[in-house]
């Protein structure tokens, strides 16, 4: 199966991670959504109503980056990450499969890494109750708390799909995804 779509043979678990990264993927979109609705209120507030704001800008910086954070497991659902694909469409099939179980075990360790530190920096920020400098005086272990929360979404994503391509039902590079790159006979 090399079509990240769900399916009911697919194991509970593995369904289940992917339904949590759909739901993180509409999350994410509601939250770029909210962004561009609080940067035209405060256009209308500096422009029309000639006030000023101080709220408006740091909440779209957190509410883009979380978005982008939280989306991480949705994109990986989809296949969606920037990837090179002309080395795997010139391997053969079964090196192609050991190739992605190689990427997604040194991802899923760069992902083991962000949430440690992540997690780290959240706590630093909750227990030391920091906040943005602005006049807001925001939380700042709100917005630090979406990159251990990101990356173990995505973690979990990594993992499904590790656990997918070890049993041999799934191969995020496998033939049907990467485009052919060498010419077909009778090509001129």
């Amino acid at each position: 199966m090399t079509d990240p779509a769900l399916s009911d043979a697919d194991p509970i678990l593995v369904r289940m991670i992917r339904s949590v990264s759909e739901l993180c993927g509409v999350i994410a979109a509601l939250m770029i959504l909210a962004s561009v609705f609080i940067t035209c209120q405060m256009i209308f507030v500096r422009l029309i109503l000639k006030s000023s704001t101080f709220w408006q800008t740091e909440a779209v910086i957190y509410l883009v980056i979380a978005a982008t954070l939280l989306g991480l497991c949705y994109v990986q659902r989809l296949r969606g990450h920037v990837g090179v694909d002309l080395v795997p469409g010139l391997m053969p099939a079964g090196a192609r499969r050991i190739l992605a179980l190689f990427v997604l075990a040194l991802t899923l360790l760069m992902a083991g890494v962000m949430i440690y530190y992540g997690f780290d920096t959240f706590h630093l920020a909750w227990s030391r109750n920091w906040k943005s400098e602005s006049v807001w005086a925001f939380p700042l272990w709100i917005p630090y708390m979406t990159v251990p929360l990101g990356f173990a979404l995505f973690f979990l994503q990594l993992s499904a799909d590790l656990y997918m391509t070890v049993i041999g039902r799934d191969n995020p590079l496998a033939a049907s995804m990467v485009p052919d790159v060498l010419p077909q006979k009778g090509d001129s």
